[in-house]
Protein backbone atom coordinates (compact mmCIF):
# COMPACT_ATOMS: atom_id res chain seq x y z
CA UNK A 1 0.00 0.00 0.00
CA UNK A 2 1.32 3.43 -0.83
CA UNK A 3 2.31 5.46 2.08
CA UNK A 4 0.88 8.40 0.38
CA UNK A 5 -2.35 6.56 0.72
CA UNK A 6 -1.88 7.00 4.81
CA UNK A 7 -0.80 10.92 4.31
CA UNK A 8 -4.66 10.86 2.75
CA UNK A 9 -6.04 9.74 5.70
CA UNK A 10 -4.57 12.33 8.41
CA UNK A 11 -6.08 14.94 6.12
CA UNK A 12 -9.38 13.41 6.08
CA UNK A 13 -9.15 13.01 9.57
CA UNK A 14 -8.62 17.14 10.14
CA UNK A 15 -11.67 17.44 8.48
CA UNK A 16 -13.79 15.10 10.17
CA UNK A 17 -12.65 16.92 13.47
CA UNK A 18 -13.53 20.13 12.71
CA UNK A 19 -17.10 18.25 11.58
CA UNK A 20 -18.14 17.02 14.48
CA UNK A 21 -16.41 19.85 17.00
CA UNK A 22 -19.26 21.80 16.77
CA UNK A 23 -21.50 18.66 18.33
CA UNK A 24 -19.61 18.15 21.55
CA UNK A 25 -19.23 21.58 22.14
CA UNK A 26 -22.62 23.14 22.12
CA UNK A 27 -23.64 24.36 25.11
CA UNK A 28 -20.25 26.20 25.46
CA UNK A 29 -20.80 27.63 22.12
CA UNK A 30 -24.28 28.90 22.91
CA UNK A 31 -23.10 30.75 25.96
CA UNK A 32 -19.97 32.34 24.06
CA UNK A 33 -21.94 33.38 21.02
CA UNK A 34 -25.03 34.67 23.07
CA UNK A 35 -27.37 31.87 20.74
CA UNK A 36 -29.61 29.30 22.31
CA UNK A 37 -28.97 25.26 21.52
CA UNK A 38 -31.18 25.38 18.50
CA UNK A 39 -29.06 28.03 17.10
CA UNK A 40 -26.09 26.10 17.63
CA UNK A 41 -27.15 23.25 16.47
CA UNK A 42 -28.16 25.52 12.88
CA UNK A 43 -24.34 25.66 12.65
CA UNK A 44 -23.86 21.90 12.00
CA UNK A 45 -27.08 21.99 9.53
CA UNK A 46 -25.15 24.45 7.75
CA UNK A 47 -21.66 22.20 7.75
CA UNK A 48 -23.79 19.89 6.32
CA UNK A 49 -25.28 22.19 3.87
CA UNK A 50 -22.48 23.53 2.39
CA UNK A 51 -21.14 20.28 1.90
CA UNK A 52 -23.48 18.44 0.15
CA UNK A 53 -23.88 21.92 -2.17
CA UNK A 54 -20.96 23.46 -2.41
CA UNK A 55 -18.33 20.57 -2.44
CA UNK A 56 -19.42 20.11 -6.09
CA UNK A 57 -19.01 23.34 -6.99
CA UNK A 58 -15.69 23.82 -5.25
CA UNK A 59 -14.84 20.58 -7.69
CA UNK A 60 -15.80 22.30 -10.45
CA UNK A 61 -13.39 25.01 -9.87
CA UNK A 62 -10.57 22.83 -9.70
CA UNK A 63 -11.12 20.54 -12.26
CA UNK A 64 -8.12 21.29 -13.68
CA UNK A 65 -5.56 21.54 -11.57
CA UNK A 66 -3.01 19.06 -10.63
CA UNK A 67 -4.89 17.44 -7.88
CA UNK A 68 -1.82 18.05 -5.06
CA UNK A 69 -2.19 21.86 -6.01
CA UNK A 70 -5.77 21.11 -5.78
CA UNK A 71 -5.20 19.82 -1.99
CA UNK A 72 -2.77 22.23 -1.07
CA UNK A 73 -5.56 25.13 -2.00
CA UNK A 74 -8.41 23.43 -0.05
CA UNK A 75 -6.01 22.72 3.05
CA UNK A 76 -5.53 26.59 2.93
CA UNK A 77 -9.34 27.48 2.51
CA UNK A 78 -10.37 24.98 5.64
CA UNK A 79 -7.85 26.69 7.53
CA UNK A 80 -9.33 30.18 6.80
CA UNK A 81 -12.74 28.34 7.55
CA UNK A 82 -11.63 27.10 10.91
CA UNK A 83 -9.47 30.32 12.37
CA UNK A 84 -12.45 32.28 11.31
CA UNK A 85 -14.42 30.13 13.42
CA UNK A 86 -12.14 30.32 16.52
CA UNK A 87 -11.80 34.55 16.31
CA UNK A 88 -15.61 34.61 15.52
CA UNK A 89 -17.02 37.99 17.41
CA UNK A 90 -20.69 36.97 16.52
CA UNK A 91 -22.83 34.46 15.31
CA UNK A 92 -23.18 35.45 11.47
CA UNK A 93 -19.22 35.15 11.11
CA UNK A 94 -19.36 32.17 12.54
CA UNK A 95 -21.82 30.44 10.19
CA UNK A 96 -19.63 32.05 7.70
CA UNK A 97 -16.95 30.11 8.89
CA UNK A 98 -18.88 26.90 9.24
CA UNK A 99 -19.76 27.60 5.66
CA UNK A 100 -16.32 28.08 3.97
CA UNK A 101 -14.89 24.66 6.01
CA UNK A 102 -18.00 22.30 4.85
CA UNK A 103 -17.50 23.37 1.27
CA UNK A 104 -13.74 22.41 1.28
CA UNK A 105 -14.06 19.30 3.50
CA UNK A 106 -16.08 18.23 0.55
CA UNK A 107 -14.04 19.09 -2.26
CA UNK A 108 -11.53 17.82 -0.14
CA UNK A 109 -13.05 14.41 0.01
CA UNK A 110 -13.55 13.92 -3.59
CA UNK A 111 -9.84 14.98 -4.26
CA UNK A 112 -8.31 12.69 -1.95
CA UNK A 113 -10.55 9.70 -2.68
CA UNK A 114 -10.05 10.18 -6.32
CA UNK A 115 -5.65 10.31 -5.49
CA UNK A 116 -5.89 7.05 -3.51
CA UNK A 117 -7.52 5.43 -6.45
CA UNK A 118 -4.98 6.70 -8.77
CA UNK A 119 -1.96 5.90 -6.40
CA UNK A 120 -2.59 2.45 -6.03
CA UNK A 121 -2.92 -0.96 -7.77
CA UNK A 122 -6.76 -2.07 -9.48
CA UNK A 123 -6.60 -4.98 -7.21
CA UNK A 124 -6.06 -3.44 -3.74
CA UNK A 125 -8.10 -0.15 -4.17
CA UNK A 126 -10.57 -1.51 -1.91
CA UNK A 127 -8.44 -1.55 0.89
CA UNK A 128 -6.68 1.43 -0.34
CA UNK A 129 -10.35 3.33 0.25
CA UNK A 130 -10.72 1.43 3.50
CA UNK A 131 -7.17 2.65 4.85
CA UNK A 132 -8.20 6.93 3.22
CA UNK A 133 -11.35 6.32 5.18
CA UNK A 134 -9.94 5.22 8.18
CA UNK A 135 -9.29 9.33 8.72
CA UNK A 136 -13.37 9.57 8.67
CA UNK A 137 -13.46 6.61 11.61
CA UNK A 138 -10.78 7.57 13.56
CA UNK A 139 -12.58 10.79 13.33
CA UNK A 140 -15.87 9.59 14.87
CA UNK A 141 -13.95 7.45 17.10
CA UNK A 142 -11.33 10.09 18.63
CA UNK A 143 -11.76 13.38 17.34
CA UNK A 144 -15.49 13.96 18.54
CA UNK A 145 -13.74 13.33 22.31
CA UNK A 146 -10.81 15.23 21.50
CA UNK A 147 -12.34 18.40 20.23
CA UNK A 148 -14.90 18.02 23.00
CA UNK A 149 -12.14 17.67 26.14
CA UNK A 150 -10.12 20.48 24.32
CA UNK A 151 -13.24 22.76 24.17
CA UNK A 152 -14.46 22.30 27.90
CA UNK A 153 -10.73 22.87 29.48
CA UNK A 154 -9.66 25.43 27.30
CA UNK A 155 -12.84 26.73 25.77
CA UNK A 156 -14.71 26.23 22.43
CA UNK A 157 -11.99 28.62 20.39
CA UNK A 158 -9.49 26.67 21.37
CA UNK A 159 -10.92 23.54 19.59
CA UNK A 160 -11.11 25.23 16.49
CA UNK A 161 -7.12 26.24 17.01
CA UNK A 162 -6.85 22.62 17.52
CA UNK A 163 -8.35 22.04 14.40
CA UNK A 164 -6.21 24.48 12.69
CA UNK A 165 -3.09 22.67 14.16
CA UNK A 166 -4.55 19.52 12.80
CA UNK A 167 -4.92 21.29 9.03
CA UNK A 168 -1.31 22.46 9.02
CA UNK A 169 0.45 19.18 10.08
CA UNK A 170 -1.98 17.32 7.66
CA UNK A 171 -0.60 20.03 4.67
CA UNK A 172 2.98 19.59 5.99
CA UNK A 173 2.60 15.73 5.42
CA UNK A 174 0.53 15.61 1.85
CA UNK A 175 3.20 18.49 1.35
CA UNK A 176 6.07 16.04 1.57
CA UNK A 177 4.53 12.74 1.55
CA UNK A 178 1.93 12.93 -1.68
CA UNK A 179 3.40 12.44 -5.01
CA UNK A 180 2.21 15.23 -7.90
CA UNK A 181 -0.06 13.27 -9.84
CA UNK A 182 -0.61 14.65 -13.88
CA UNK A 183 -4.81 14.70 -14.46
CA UNK A 184 -4.66 12.27 -17.01
CA UNK A 185 -7.31 9.46 -17.34
CA UNK A 186 -11.09 9.52 -16.22
CA UNK A 187 -12.18 12.30 -17.68
CA UNK A 188 -9.05 14.41 -15.30
CA UNK A 189 -8.93 18.26 -16.22
CA UNK A 190 -11.71 17.48 -18.68
CA UNK A 191 -15.33 19.10 -17.17
CA UNK A 192 -17.12 18.22 -19.96
CA UNK A 193 -15.85 14.13 -19.66
CA UNK A 194 -16.59 14.67 -15.83
CA UNK A 195 -20.06 15.35 -16.52
CA UNK A 196 -20.49 12.84 -18.80
CA UNK A 197 -20.67 9.85 -16.76
CA UNK A 198 -23.83 11.36 -14.90
CA UNK A 199 -25.47 10.31 -18.19
CA UNK A 200 -25.54 7.07 -16.74
CA UNK A 201 -28.64 5.69 -15.03
CA UNK A 202 -26.41 2.70 -12.98
CA UNK A 203 -24.50 5.37 -11.45
CA UNK A 204 -27.67 7.36 -10.08
CA UNK A 205 -28.91 4.01 -8.47
CA UNK A 206 -25.74 3.75 -6.93
CA UNK A 207 -25.57 7.14 -5.24
CA UNK A 208 -29.17 6.33 -3.66
CA UNK A 209 -28.02 3.32 -2.02
CA UNK A 210 -25.49 5.47 -0.42
CA UNK A 211 -27.88 8.12 0.16
CA UNK A 212 -29.83 5.38 2.34
CA UNK A 213 -27.05 3.51 3.82
CA UNK A 214 -25.97 6.36 5.69
CA UNK A 215 -29.44 7.70 6.41
CA UNK A 216 -30.23 5.01 8.07
CA UNK A 217 -27.50 4.68 9.70
CA UNK A 218 -27.65 8.60 10.97
CA UNK A 219 -30.95 8.21 12.31
CA UNK A 220 -29.49 5.88 15.24
CA UNK A 221 -26.34 7.82 15.30
CA UNK A 222 -27.42 11.03 16.02
CA UNK A 223 -29.61 10.07 18.83
CA UNK A 224 -27.19 7.72 20.59
CA UNK A 225 -27.05 10.02 23.45
CA UNK A 226 -30.92 10.58 24.35
CA UNK A 227 -31.59 7.10 23.53
CA UNK A 228 -28.90 5.62 25.80
CA UNK A 229 -29.99 7.69 28.85
CA UNK A 230 -33.98 8.04 28.71
CA UNK A 231 -34.81 4.60 27.21
CA UNK A 232 -31.47 2.49 28.21
CA UNK A 233 -30.72 4.18 31.45
CA UNK A 234 -27.40 4.51 31.20
CA UNK A 235 -25.93 7.25 33.33
CA UNK A 236 -24.76 10.61 31.14
CA UNK A 237 -21.31 9.93 32.56
CA UNK A 238 -21.46 6.80 30.84
CA UNK A 239 -22.33 7.62 26.93
CA UNK A 240 -18.55 8.64 26.21
CA UNK A 241 -17.73 5.53 26.66
CA UNK A 242 -20.18 3.79 24.81
CA UNK A 243 -19.66 6.06 21.78
CA UNK A 244 -15.89 5.30 21.68
CA UNK A 245 -17.19 1.14 21.57
CA UNK A 246 -19.37 2.35 18.52
CA UNK A 247 -16.54 4.14 16.74
CA UNK A 248 -14.24 1.27 17.64
CA UNK A 249 -16.21 -0.77 15.96
CA UNK A 250 -16.71 1.41 13.17
CA UNK A 251 -13.02 1.20 12.77
CA UNK A 252 -13.16 -2.77 12.81
CA UNK A 253 -15.92 -2.65 10.27
CA UNK A 254 -13.96 -0.33 7.84
CA UNK A 255 -11.09 -3.03 7.97
CA UNK A 256 -13.06 -5.97 6.63
CA UNK A 257 -15.31 -4.42 4.04
CA UNK A 258 -11.87 -2.39 2.91
CA UNK A 259 -10.42 -6.26 2.27
CA UNK A 260 -14.11 -7.66 0.48
CA UNK A 261 -14.84 -4.39 -1.50
CA UNK A 262 -13.00 -5.52 -4.56
CA UNK A 263 -14.15 -9.01 -5.20
CA UNK A 264 -17.28 -9.04 -3.31
CA UNK A 265 -18.72 -5.59 -3.68
CA UNK A 266 -22.49 -6.10 -4.14
CA UNK A 267 -22.75 -9.15 -1.52
CA UNK A 268 -20.99 -6.58 0.88
CA UNK A 269 -23.34 -4.07 0.56
CA UNK A 270 -26.31 -6.38 0.72
CA UNK A 271 -25.08 -7.93 3.75
CA UNK A 272 -24.64 -4.71 5.44
CA UNK A 273 -28.26 -3.55 4.99
CA UNK A 274 -29.86 -6.49 5.58
CA UNK A 275 -27.91 -6.70 8.90
CA UNK A 276 -28.16 -3.19 9.72
CA UNK A 277 -31.96 -3.28 9.24
CA UNK A 278 -31.50 -6.11 11.76
CA UNK A 279 -29.54 -4.54 14.63
CA UNK A 280 -31.59 -0.99 14.05
CA UNK A 281 -34.47 -3.26 14.57
CA UNK A 282 -32.99 -5.73 17.75
CA UNK A 283 -32.03 -1.89 18.86
CA UNK A 284 -35.61 -0.42 18.95
CA UNK A 285 -37.46 -3.28 20.42
CA UNK A 286 -34.33 -4.31 22.99
CA UNK A 287 -33.60 -0.60 23.92
CA UNK A 288 -34.47 -0.99 27.42
CA UNK A 289 -32.33 -3.18 28.30
CA UNK A 290 -28.55 -2.84 28.38
CA UNK A 291 -27.06 -5.51 27.14
CA UNK A 292 -29.01 -6.32 24.32
CA UNK A 293 -28.76 -2.20 23.38
CA UNK A 294 -25.12 -2.17 23.70
CA UNK A 295 -25.04 -5.45 21.30
CA UNK A 296 -27.12 -4.27 19.14
CA UNK A 297 -25.40 -0.18 18.74
CA UNK A 298 -22.53 -1.82 18.01
CA UNK A 299 -23.67 -3.50 15.72
CA UNK A 300 -24.75 -0.79 13.47
CA UNK A 301 -21.44 0.66 13.89
CA UNK A 302 -19.80 -2.56 12.58
CA UNK A 303 -22.15 -2.54 9.49
CA UNK A 304 -23.38 1.32 8.49
CA UNK A 305 -20.77 3.87 7.54
CA UNK A 306 -18.30 1.21 7.41
CA UNK A 307 -19.63 -0.12 4.25
CA UNK A 308 -18.16 3.29 2.88
CA UNK A 309 -14.96 1.18 0.81
CA UNK A 310 -17.93 -1.14 -0.74
CA UNK A 311 -19.86 2.11 -1.69
CA UNK A 312 -17.22 3.49 -2.88
CA UNK A 313 -16.43 1.03 -5.39
CA UNK A 314 -19.77 0.69 -6.78
CA UNK A 315 -19.96 4.18 -7.35
CA UNK A 316 -16.72 4.45 -9.54
CA UNK A 317 -17.60 1.28 -11.65
CA UNK A 318 -20.80 2.85 -12.39
CA UNK A 319 -18.84 5.94 -12.98
CA UNK A 320 -15.13 6.93 -12.79
CA UNK A 321 -13.04 7.30 -10.50
CA UNK A 322 -11.98 11.21 -11.65
CA UNK A 323 -12.92 13.70 -8.42
CA UNK A 324 -16.31 15.22 -9.48
CA UNK A 325 -17.65 11.41 -9.14
CA UNK A 326 -16.13 11.20 -5.59
CA UNK A 327 -17.31 14.30 -4.38
CA UNK A 328 -21.03 13.82 -5.71
CA UNK A 329 -20.80 10.80 -4.40
CA UNK A 330 -20.02 12.38 -1.04
CA UNK A 331 -22.53 14.56 -1.60
CA UNK A 332 -24.90 11.75 -1.73
CA UNK A 333 -23.80 10.39 1.45
CA UNK A 334 -24.09 13.80 3.15
CA UNK A 335 -27.25 13.78 1.99
CA UNK A 336 -28.28 10.82 3.87
CA UNK A 337 -26.48 12.67 6.90
CA UNK A 338 -29.15 15.19 6.53
CA UNK A 339 -32.20 12.76 5.67
CA UNK A 340 -31.42 10.68 8.86
CA UNK A 341 -30.84 13.38 11.52
CA UNK A 342 -33.64 15.61 10.32
CA UNK A 343 -36.06 12.91 10.16
CA UNK A 344 -35.50 11.47 12.76
CA UNK A 345 -36.15 14.53 15.16
CA UNK A 346 -39.44 14.67 13.21
CA UNK A 347 -40.16 11.19 14.25
CA UNK A 348 -39.17 11.56 17.97
CA UNK A 349 -41.41 14.54 18.13
CA UNK A 350 -44.31 12.15 16.64
CA UNK A 351 -43.20 8.55 18.16
CA UNK A 352 -40.50 8.96 20.87
CA UNK A 353 -37.21 8.05 21.10
CA UNK A 354 -37.02 4.80 19.87
CA UNK A 355 -38.64 6.09 16.20
CA UNK A 356 -35.41 6.95 14.97
CA UNK A 357 -34.28 3.33 15.04
CA UNK A 358 -37.30 1.97 13.09
CA UNK A 359 -36.84 5.00 10.94
CA UNK A 360 -33.11 3.68 10.27
CA UNK A 361 -34.63 0.67 9.48
CA UNK A 362 -36.76 1.28 7.08
CA UNK A 363 -34.29 3.21 5.43
CA UNK A 364 -32.14 0.11 5.08
CA UNK A 365 -34.88 -2.18 3.76
CA UNK A 366 -35.01 0.58 0.73
CA UNK A 367 -31.46 0.80 0.32
CA UNK A 368 -31.00 -2.91 -0.28
CA UNK A 369 -34.30 -2.45 -2.54
CA UNK A 370 -32.08 -0.16 -4.53
CA UNK A 371 -29.02 -2.93 -5.17
CA UNK A 372 -31.68 -5.03 -6.04
CA UNK A 373 -30.88 -4.80 -10.20
CA UNK A 374 -27.32 -4.81 -9.51
CA UNK A 375 -27.71 -8.05 -8.02
CA UNK A 376 -30.03 -9.19 -10.38
CA UNK A 377 -27.18 -8.27 -12.95
CA UNK A 378 -24.10 -10.29 -11.35
CA UNK A 379 -26.41 -13.65 -10.83
CA UNK A 380 -27.13 -13.16 -15.12
CA UNK A 381 -23.50 -13.07 -15.23
CA UNK A 382 -22.77 -15.97 -13.39
CA UNK A 383 -25.57 -17.98 -15.31
CA UNK A 384 -23.98 -16.97 -18.70
CA UNK A 385 -19.71 -17.72 -18.85
CA UNK A 386 -18.11 -16.66 -21.60
CA UNK A 387 -16.55 -18.71 -23.88
CA UNK A 388 -16.13 -21.33 -21.57
CA UNK A 389 -14.52 -19.21 -18.66
CA UNK A 390 -16.03 -20.43 -15.37
CA UNK A 391 -18.62 -17.85 -13.75
CA UNK A 392 -17.54 -16.74 -11.14
CA UNK A 393 -17.38 -13.05 -8.77
CA UNK A 394 -14.37 -11.30 -10.26
CA UNK A 395 -13.44 -8.24 -9.24
CA UNK A 396 -13.73 -5.39 -11.66
CA UNK A 397 -10.37 -3.29 -11.85
CA UNK A 398 -11.68 -0.14 -12.85
CA UNK A 399 -11.62 3.24 -10.64
CA UNK A 400 -13.19 2.99 -7.12
CA UNK A 401 -15.13 6.13 -5.51
CA UNK A 402 -16.40 7.23 -1.92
Amino acid sequence: MPRAVYVLAIGIFAMVTSEFAVGGLMPEMARGLGVSLAQVGYLITAFAVAMAAGGPLMTVALVRIRPKTALMMLFAVFLAGNVLAAVAPSYRVMLVARVVSGVASQAFFGVAISMAVHLSRPEVRGRALAVVLNGLMLGTLLGLPLSTVIGGQFGWRAAFWTVGALTVMAALATMAGVPDLDRAGDGGGNLRQELAVFRNGRLWLALSTSTFIIGATFAAFSYLSPILTEVTGFASEAVPLLLVAYGAATVVGNHVVGRLADRHTARVLLAGLVLNALFLAAFALLAHLRVPAVLAMTGVGLVGVTMNPAMAVRVQRAGNPGPMVNTVHASFITLGVIVGSSFGGLAIDAFGLRAPLWLGAGLAVLGTATLLPELGRAARKRQRPVLGEPAQDKAVTCGVRT
